[in-house]
């Protein structure tokens, strides 16, 4: 029985796309999409150098062009903040007068002691404040 060169190219890419979905390296599925190109090579009558060649060119060029950009992506996530980070720029509704001394905000369903950022201001209950930072157990509002 004597298999047509084609068919041992998609065997190969078969072969490298076990590992691609084992270890989740998507070099495997560049190396595979390499081999699909070298058994439509084979299939059009190329000869075995030409085979090879297009195997090494395609997958060099992948991993030349799609790793930079996955890496980009990768570090472009969004970041999550949490804790005190989570409590910036986040508005609070006055419970007590808010000056540059002191004063009580309810802020993400708790009640913080606070201060003003700007001593001279004050805020009366009801009213509606942005944090600016927190400092200690302190929310600092304007």
């Amino acid at each position: 029985m004597d298999i047509d060169a084609w068919v041992w190219w998609l065997i190969g890419a078969v072969g490298l796309g076990i590992p691609l979905v084992l270890t989740a390296m998507p070099e495997f599925g560049m190396f595979a999409v390499g081999a699909v190109a070298a058994a439509v090579t084979a299939a059009l009558g190329g000869e075995v150098v030409a085979q090879v060649l297009v195997f090494v060119i395609v997958s060099v060029a992948l991993l030349a062009v799609v790793r930079p950009i996955a890496n980009r992506h990768r570090d472009q996530r969004p970041q999550h903040r949490s804790g005190i980070d989570a409590l910036r720029g986040r508005s609070a509704v006055v419970l007590e007068r808010v000056d540059g001394s002191g004063g009580r905000i309810k802020l993400a369903g708790e009640v913080w002691s606070a201060r003003t950022l700007d001593t001279d201001t004050s805020f009366e209950p009801g009213q509606s404040v942005d944090v600016v930072e927190i400092d200690g157990a302190t929310a600092v509002v304007m």
